[in-house]
């Protein structure tokens, strides 16, 4: 395992599109929808752990749910469980796991993952992540993992791939797409450079801040001083102060559709989002 790399997984959301066996009390990334034995904030840890060390693995979750996470994952450390006061979106959670982790390590590889997805093949996971994170670390370029659609599917928003690189799968993404019609959906299947977005992520940590100060300055600035009171005793008082004004938004539509450089590797690595 290489000790740059880390990983920051999502575990705030709510569940929506699984509502009522996902309730607001217990959505979906902490309940054994599969009958393994195991949640799939569980899975989506010890999917992880096979690549990355258990010190460089963060969790960012809503304050109602931090007594799920410390039974589920007992052996998660306090100071890598990012306590959010209030949902505010991706953006700031993703922004303050990344402020975060450059404080600790400047040329961190990031790996970032919503908590409550299903993976069924987990060795092509491994496998596809290690090379994602070997691509951003020698190019700084950013990289979005997209899942090679095998249906017209209106439910999940698109990546549509442009030029793909010499001797690789991976493409440089020419723009991502809302939830479709199903008659669109089935232009983008047949087209065959349309991906599935799965959400998930990987990057140089300097470079999503260099975009995070372009695209978010004012969400940037709030976070830096944020990243002033880590490991501080009033590192709960700036962030009880600082977080709930952040802006709600994604960090797609804040940010990836609008930066350069952003490139997509399709994967079939068995993935669902379980809505």
């Amino acid at each position: 395992m290489s000790n740059r790399n880390f990983c920051l997984i999502l575990a705030g959301g709510i569940g929506k599109r699984l509502w009522p066996v996902s309730r607001s009390s217990k959505p979906k990334q902490f309940l054994d929808l599969c009958g393994t034995g195991r949640t799939l904030l569980q899975q989506t840890y010890d999917r992880v752990s096979q690549f990355v060390d258990a010190d460089k693995i963060y969790i960012s979750t809503n304050v109602q749910y931090l007594p799920l996470v410390y039974e589920q994952l007992p052996q998660v450390d306090d100071m890598h469980i990012l306590e959010e006061p209030l949902r505010r979106g991706t953006l700031a959670s993703v922004t303050w796991g990344m402020a975060m982790i450059r404080k600790i390590e400047p040329e961190a590889r990031v790996l970032v993952t919503p908590a409550d997805q299903l993976i069924l093949r987990e060795d092509v996971f491994a496998k596809d992540m290690l090379e994602g994170l070997d691509f951003v670390g020698n190019t700084g370029n950013m990289l979005v993992m997209g899942i090679k659609a095998t249906r017209p599917e209106t439910g999940y928003g698109y990546i549509a791939a442009a030029r793909q690189l010499m001797e690789s799968e991976i493409c440089e993404v020419e723009s991502f797409r809302e939830k479709p019609d199903v008659d669109t959906a089935r232009q983008y299947l047949d087209a065959g450079n349309y991906f599935w977005n799965a959400g998930i992520f990987v990057w140089n940590v300097d470079t999503i801040v260099g975009s995070l100060r372009r695209f978010t300055p004012e969400l940037a600035s709030k976070m830096d001083r944020m990243a002033e009171s880590f490991y501080t005793e009033n590192e709960k008082d700036r962030v009880a102060d600082i977080f709930p004004t952040c802006e709600k938004i994604s960090i797609d539509y804040a940010v990836m559709e609008k930066a350069d450089y952003i490139y997509t590797y399709p994967s079939d690595f068995g993935w669902s989002d379980v809505g």
